[in-house]
């Protein structure tokens, strides 16, 4: 029998596993892959518009700074849009939810392509935000769902691979493109595919009807009184809000500190989207066995990067090398903590998941916009990384908060425990 916790169910034959003699990995359901390419859609909608700015205001006859606001309209629609679509289509099946989510986010796209008029296209992107927040939260249940408890991780850092590989090829390819044949084209290349991703969905996505019925916003709610969960979005926020802090004034630091000609910033970036398709995956397959090591690992790792890049951004390449590891350990370990959301969520995975969407584009926000401050400062363009070390280093105290409590709720369970007695997922407990 299925219900809205089985993502963080396992089955107690587990008990005697050991960590040093694993499983062989399963191989990831189809369902995965499909949901995946739905993130690498938006995922590369989020970020496309920054390379299509100038021409954009040109035609649409408003300040480059204006036609920004595409750019922030889709944050905070992510941020607002992920936990609200979540409660309102708590009934639906997941799959029509998907689906409809797809529909509008293509619908989207669609009237941004045709419309010359900027408050129009502003309203277009909050609704494509909405949507991509609403697709976000349900995928990555789905893609948990459909791996099992023993692959969770893996499924999530799959589904968090698309948006990743979006910074590498989509973004770069959707930016080239609109260059190339007008600024209106990326916006008709991302609706095309969004109506295959229906199709493909409808055929992949397995029925859980019983499961909608059974929902409840009470359920979700309660859910958030989870201590641990809060812990989770607190990790969320400022691992992501420390990392986009100094990648999103990267360009600056690399010309004027580093001495590097603007022609090679790009792919400087995609290194560093490399290291973070690279680290998703790496964390996602970690994670399932040492969720606590890994994030711990990356929050650790992170730090020390932005540091190193904050104090020896003079040395070209050593900076280049310092921007692909900090994209490896930066982000690598949001697939890990989307699914510790969801497990201490237990009965509502739905809400757990949109709120893992909202903490990071959240601390994402607000990183940023402190990091933007310091450039007027003594620190110049090294001042977004100092920002970015010090936000980082935040993620210190939850992910450590998360792992002490681990190691209680372990000791106290004694070795017999279900939780505690399964040395391949003992730190999930």
């Amino acid at each position: 029998m299925t219900t809205r916790g089985a993502v963080i169910q396992a089955p107690a034959q587990r008990g005697a596993e050991s960590p040093e003699q694993p499983q062989p990995a399963a191989r990831l359901p189809l369902v995965v892959y499909v949901l995946a390419l739905g993130t690498f859609l938006m995922g590369t909608t989020e970020f496309v518009v920054a390379g299509l700015l100038p021409e954009i205001a040109s035609d649409l006859q408003v300040s480059v700074a204006q036609t920004g606001l595409m750019i922030t309209v889709f944050a905070i629609g992510m941020i607002a849009g992920a936990p609200l679509m979540a409660m309102l289509t708590l009934r639906l099946p997941k799959r029509l939810t998907l689906m409809l989510a797809l529909g509008v986010f293509a619908a989207g796209h669609v009237i941004v392509a045709l419309s010359s008029n900027f408050t129009l296209v502003l309203a277009a992107r909050f609704l494509t935000a909405i949507a991509t927040g609403a697709f976000w939260a349900v995928a990555n249940v789905a893609a948990a769902r459909a791996a099992g408890p023993t692959a969770s991780s893996r499924a999530l850092g799959l589904v968090g691979a698309g948006a990743m590989l979006a910074n590498v090829v989509g973004v770069p390819l959707g930016a080239f493109a609109g260059q190339a044949m007008g600024w209106r084209g990326p916006f008709w290349a991302l609706a095309a595919p969004s109506a295959v991703a229906i199709v493909l969905i409808a055929r992949t996505v397995p029925h859980d009807d019983g499961d909608a019925q059974e929902a409840s916003i009470r359920s979700e709610v309660t859910a958030l009184r989870s201590g641990r969960l809060w812990l989770v979005l607190a990790a969320c926020a400022t691992t992501t809000g420390g990392v986009l802090a100094a990648y999103s004034y990267i360009s600056p630091l690399l010309t004027d500190r580093s001495g590097i000609s603007s022609g090679i910033v790009p792919l400087v970036l995609v290194g560093f989207g490399l290291g973070a398709l690279a680290g998703s995956l790496v964390a996602g397959r970690l994670g399932d066995r040492r969720p606590h090591t890994v994030t711990l690992v990356a929050a650790t790792g992170a730090t020390l990067l932005l540091l190193a890049i904050s104090l020896l951004a003079g040395y070209a390449v050593l900076t280049v090398i310092l921007v692909a590891l900090l994209g490896f350990f930066g982000l690598g370990a949001n697939p890990v903590l989307m699914a510790l959301a969801v497990r201490f969520a237990r009965q509502a995975p739905v809400l757990a998941s949109a709120l893992t969407v909202s903490a990071f584009n959240l601390g994402t926000a607000i990183g940023s916009w402190i990091a933007g401050l310091t450039l007027g400062t003594s620190l110049g363009t090294t001042g977004p990384a100092v920002v970015g070390t010090v936000i980082a280093a935040l993620t210190l105290i939850p992910t450590t908060a998360l792992a002490l409590a681990r190691r209680r709720r372990s000791a106290a369970s004694g070795p017999t425990d279900l939780q505690g007695a399964r040395p391949a997922h003992a730190e999930q407990a």
